[in-house]
């Protein structure tokens, strides 16, 4: 009779269940919404912005890092790579942001960091040229009044008819890759007639102004700025600009302790804006 007998199974070793693996700790940090003064009326419509809010993380040692940065510093970029990390929603480019809402942006990265006082900082009254020292309170920079419902939602494009030639004048509000392409070319300006002239007024012109009266061909656009555009259309231009594009209002009361003058300044944004207390 025949012995009954079981044949030993073994797995191979390519078929053994890996060890389990640890499980991935998703990282958290603080956030804070906030409010763009552009109200995002003026992104496309499909842009991760036209909601009008922006979620923004609370800075580490990690971003204190960045700012720390002697070679992001001498390029004159620490701040632009800080937004870029502290931004939660990584589809939102810099470049698309408007001037405005990148300045709104900065100033809620100061205050998430740091808190809201700034300060003391040095002001020299424009009357009596005392220097005073400042503190503010940027709690209370608010977003400028702006009626938008006089703007189509979806477009950056607006009109102005030039008191003195009566032409229309259509032109935007300048982005962050405008502001780059700005600098890059007065930088080159610069090393061309080594700083004895500017053209940074008709450069902003060139970049803001998208037609002539509908005539939006780049060439001509350049030459009507730099050759044909007399000086008072351009500074109304340039006014009413100023006036009519949302806004954050960097503006504080100042009132002089040494003759009492009292004016409306732009709050200075010096480096203890965002190294408060290096004093670098």
């Amino acid at each position: 009779m025949e012995e009954n007998f079981t044949v030993p199974i073994t797995r191979p070793q390519s078929f053994q269940s890996p060890p389990p693996q640890p499980q991935k700790q998703e990282v958290t940090y603080p956030t804070e919404v906030i409010e763009l003064p552009s109200q995002g009326h003026f992104y496309p419509l499909e842009h991760p912005l036209s909601s009008g809010k922006l979620e923004l993380k609370m800075m580490t040692a990690k971003e204190e890092d960045i700012l720390m940065s002697q070679n992001l510093i001498k390029k004159g970029i620490v701040l632009d790579k800080l937004l870029e990390t502290l931004i939660v929603d990584k589809n939102i480019k810099l470049d698309d942001l408007l001037l405005a809402d990148k300045n709104a942006i900065l100033v809620a990265a100061r205050r998430l960091a740091y808190g809201d006082g700034y300060g003391p900082v040095e002001v020299t009254c424009p009357k009596c040229r005392e220097k005073n020292q400042v503190t503010f309170n940027l709690g209370e920079i608010k977003n400028e009044e702006f009626d938008f419902d006089k703007y189509s939602r979806g477009e950056n494009s607006f009109e102005f008819v030039l008191p003195y030639s009566k032409k229309t004048i259509q032109y935007k509000i300048l982005t962050h890759k405008d502001e780059q392409q700005i600098e890059n070319e007065l930088k080159a300006n610069n090393k061309i007639l080594k700083g004895s002239s500017s053209n940074e007024v008709t450069a902003r012109l060139r970049s803001m102004i998208i037609s002539v009266d509908g005539n939006s061909d780049r060439n001509y656009v350049k030459k009507y700025v730099e050759t044909e555009m007399v000086s008072r259309d351009a500074l109304a231009l340039r006014q009413y600009i100023k006036k009519n594009i949302p806004d954050v209002d960097l503006n504080f009361n100042f009132n002089c302790g040494d003759c009492s003058h009292e004016e409306r300044l732009g709050v200075p944004l010096t480096v203890q804006f965002f190294w408060p207390d290096t004093g670098r």
